[in-house]
Formats: C-alpha cells, structure tokens, sequence
C-alpha cells in the first residue's frame, strides 16, 4: 500500500506502507496489528521526540554511506542502486522538522489512485 504524509507545513511524502512502518516505529509509535494502519498522526506533542527517534535510526543505519563511493554512480542505474534508511527516512524527517517549527501535526492515510 502506497502512504500519503501530509501536514499544512510541508509538501506531501508518499512511501510504501513496508518502508513507513520501521520509520514510524523508529519515531515511537507502536501498532497492535503486523501491518501499517492505513490512517494515524503524529501530533505536534510528539513531534520532539518522532524526530529525535528518526534521528536516532538514521545515525545507526550502516547499510550505505551516501559518502562512501562504494557505488559508481556513473556506471551503476539509479534503479539499482540501494536505498539505505537515510535516504528512505529523510523526505519524512524534514517535514517532521517543518511541521514543530510550526506547531502543526502530521497525518498519514492510503495515497488516492491516480
């Protein structure tokens, strides 16, 4: 399932429901269900510490160094190259960060189908 992020502070996030959950689990939300409800919010009174977890699971991930040049991106398609939790977790942490400087919450629904 596709996830749609939004809040009034930020442009839109769309993610996979299997890559948004470990994020979101990361940012202190626990489920009582193995699958990502398709509807929840971080309010504003979590954001400080959504953020700080986020932070946290970015810091600690080793699968790839954006810095590292272990890939050739001249030679290497961008399809395949990998996506290491900083980079899956970054569009979510920054309007995570736009949405505290502003003192707004953020929801999560399926994305609409085009």
């Amino acid at each position: 399932m596709l996830i749609l992020f939004q809040s009034k502070s930020a442009a839109e996030v769309l993610m996979f429901a299997q890559h948004a959950k470990p994020i979101l689990v990361a940012a202190g939300k626990h489920f009582d269900t193995p699958d990502l409800p398709e509807r929840g919010v971080i309010t504003k009174a979590q954001l400080d510490a959504a953020i700080a977890g986020i932070e946290s699971l970015m810091a600690t991930d080793t699968s790839h160094n954006d810095n590292t040049g272990e890939h050739d991106d001249a030679t290497e398609h961008p399809i395949a190259q990998h996506v290491g939790m900083r980079r899956r977790a970054w569009p979510l942490l920054a309007m995570l960060r736009l949405s505290r400087e502003k003192g707004e919450d953020v929801t999560w629904e399926p994305a609409p189908i085009w």
